[in-house]
């Protein structure tokens, strides 16, 4: 073990593997399908505005999208929608818990380079039983000291989560490719955020990068994040 650094954290979706892409497809299909019962310019808005809206009640992940979806439906069309587009959209849903898991670049090296020296988890959001299905598919289970899937990503969550499978946030390290979710909140409680950007980002994750962060670092992706982890020290 480092005497600085002794815990490093990952994130899963769109940073170990890819995600969002699904989102994005599913999102243009439902697009496709309200096309004939209103016009598409502020359907995004709408859909997006459905899903933070409902976070306190479905939380994260497909299921939630998909009811999400559904709600928007409704309300853009004033309850016109017909019952074949919801049939479509529920399809749709679970077609997207079923999409096979892919690697994202260098992640599988850069989880067993730092499993070397470190403890390693995994901390994600989203679904139970999805979040536990990809991992397995993904192959990378076994890399893992531990695995958290949590409701939320805050400070007092990642506190928790450092204290109980590491030596405290002060000697971790996160990272992920949400600065929302995997950077900020890790760095309020007091380790390091290592943000590993993705070309699609979900508009509830964007965020501003920490000002003046001590313990904030980016990389290109995570073939970078070994060498990273060795400068830190």
């Amino acid at each position: 073990m480092t005497q600085n650094l002794t815990t490093i954290a990952f994130d899963a979706d769109d940073t170990l593997w890819h995600n969002e892409r699904f989102f994005k497809l599913t999102e243009d299909r439902f697009a496709d399908l309200l096309r004939d019962y209103v016009e598409g310019h502020h359907l995004a808005e709408h859909l997006l505005a459905a899903e933070k809206r409902n976070l306190g009640h479905y939380g994260f992940g497909i299921k939630g999208f998909t009811l999400s979806m559904i709600e928007t439906a409704i309300d853009v069309t004033d309850g016109r929608v017909p019952a074949c587009v919801i049939s479509e959209l529920i399809a749709a849903g679970r077609e997207m818990l079923e999409h096979p898991i892919e690697l994202l670049p260098h992640a599988r090296e850069a989880v067993e380079a730092v499993a070397d020296t470190h403890r390693v988890l995994l901390v994600t959001k989203g679904d139970l039983l999805d979040q536990e299905r990809k991992l397995a598919q993904s192959g990378l289970g076994d890399l893992f000291d531990a695995v958290e899937i949590v409701s939320d990503k805050t400070p007092e969550i990642y506190t928790r989560i450092f204290d109980r499978h590491g030596t405290g946030a002060a000697h971790a390290l996160m990272a992920g490719n949400s600065l929302r979710s995997d950077v900020n909140p890790v760095i309020a409680a007091g380790g390091w955020g290592v943000h590993v950007p993705h070309d699609l980002t979900w508009g509830y994750e964007v965020d501003d990068a920490p000002k003046d962060a001590t313990r904030f670092r980016k990389v290109k992706d995570l073939g970078e994040l070994p060498a990273l982890v060795d400068a830190i020290g």
